[in-house]
C-alpha cells in the first residue's frame, strides 16, 4: 500500500511577517516571550517560523498581546487548498 506524506499546514509564514511588520528580531521576541513566562529560546522559535514546529496555544496567546492582532493574522491563507 502506498503512503502519500503530506505537510501539515503552519503559520510560520505568518509568525515571521508579524515578528518583521513589529520591527523584532528572533532574539528580542524570545526575550519578550520569556519575560511573560513562556520558556522559548530563539532555536525553538524559528523551528516555529519554519514549519518545523507546531507553536504552543500559550505562546500564539501571548505573540497577539504583543502584536496586538487578531488571531486571524496567524491563520491568514491557511484555509486555501494544497
Amino acid at each position: 500500500m502506498e503512503q502519500k506524506n503530506r505537510r501539515d499546514r503552519n503559520m510560520g509564514d505568518n509568525l515571521r511577517r508579524l515578528r518583521l511588520d513589529n520591527h523584532l528580531s528572533q532574539e528580542k521576541l524570545c526575550a519578550e516571550l520569556q519575560r511573560r513566562g513562556c520558556d522559548i529560546g530563539r532555536t525553538t522559535y524559528a523551528k516555529y517560523e519554519s514549519g518545523d514546529l507546531n507553536i504552543r496555544a500559550s505562546v500564539l496567546i501571548e505573540l497577539r498581546n504583543i502584536y496586538g492582532c487578531s488571531y486571524d493574522e496567524f491563520f491568514a491563507g491557511l484555509d486555501t487548498p494544497v
